[in-house]
């Protein structure tokens, strides 16, 4: 196909060849560039098994890393994390942002990999994406996973939307980097930098450096996205809904609107957890993560070991 040879094309700087039945190996390195459209998303891919992609997040880049070595899912499934545009080396977001664009930008990641179908999961923002993923491309979404999308179409999305210009403003009165230290210090208190690290979620540095793309690209996208009723009459895959028990009256609202959408999905909620549950209840949520995927295989014929090891 087309970005298979686009990839190929990349060959021995980028590490990267064909592999059995058409679908990409890897050279080891930790992050790889591969070319999607008019950019490249920096991928990392771990294991083997059916295909897991991890959809990154707005602000924290690597918020899904403590999920994705977690036992449960490392050893039994191979595991796709990747940098969205504007994060880390990947290319950078030009303009508004958009939750469609993101969307195609994940189904061309699973293309250019010779992906065809994946289990996929999103959280927070990336759930908003994962879920337009299944909806628009429903042949390459084999299971959905959404843990907590944002309260765009519930009753506080008028609290969220005003919420979010707050931001935007405190944004442009002050900067990306203090802005987003007084986000993240309201929403994980004072110590937000050490909780960050201590967890293997990335750097604050990182997180810093990534702002201006939350701010310019990640929040417009959000506030831009229409999604309802119809849209989600198309998603008839397997779909797995985790929340936190303590994430608030705001994803209360959003836990009932994707069950009244998707009445087939299955519902977990994560003791003691909120809406930093990816970082902080990384293991539970591995756990149901994969006792989901273990019910809903591809089946495919021993897809080819893609591991990749720290350059």
């Amino acid at each position: 196909m087309a970005f298979i040879d686009c990839i190929l094309v990349l060959g021995s700087a980028l590490g990267v060849t064909e592999g059995l039945n058409g679908r990409v190996t890897m050279a080891p390195r930790e992050w790889i560039p591969i070319r999607v459209l008019d950019g490249v998303l920096d991928t990392r891919i771990r294991g083997s098994g059916d295909p897991v992609i991890l959809i990154q997040t707005a602000l924290t880049r690597d918020e899904f890393l403590p999920v994705s070595v977690q036992a449960d899912l490392a050893d039994k499934y191979e595991v796709l994390l990747y940098h969205r545009r504007g994060y880390g080396g990947s290319s950078p977001a030009r303009g508004a942002g958009s939750i469609e664009r993101d969307a195609v930008d994940c189904r061309h990641l699973l293309r250019t990999l010779g992906i065809g179908k994946a289990h996929v999961v999103g959280v927070s923002y990336s759930a908003a994406v994962a879920l337009q993923l299944a909806a628009s491309a429903p042949g390459a979404v084999q299971s959905l996973c959404l843990i907590e999308p944002p309260p765009v179409h519930t009753p506080a999305a008028t609290e969220f939307v005003a919420a979010c210009g707050l931001l935007i403003e405190d944004y442009r009165r002050r900067g990306p980097a203090r802005a987003i230290d007084g986000f993240l210090t309201r929403l994980m208190g004072p110590a937000w930098r050490t909780d960050l690290e201590q967890h293997g979620a990335g750097h604050a540095t990182d997180v810093e450096r990534d702002a201006e793309t939350f701010f310019t690209a990640d929040i417009p996208a959000l506030l831009g996205w229409r999604f309802g009723t119809e849209e989600a009459r198309r998603v008839t895959q397997p779909v797995l809904y985790v929340g936190g028990s303590n994430s608030g009256p705001w994803f209360a609202e959003v836990r009932q609107l994707l069950l009244r959408w998707l009445p087939h999905a299955e519902n977990v909620v994560l003791a003691g957890a909120d809406h930093s549950l990816a970082i902080t209840h990384a293991a539970p949520l591995a756990a149901a993560l994969a006792d989901f995927l273990s019910r809903h295989p591809l089946g495919l014929d021993s897809p080819p070991n893609r591991d990749i090891t720290p350059r």
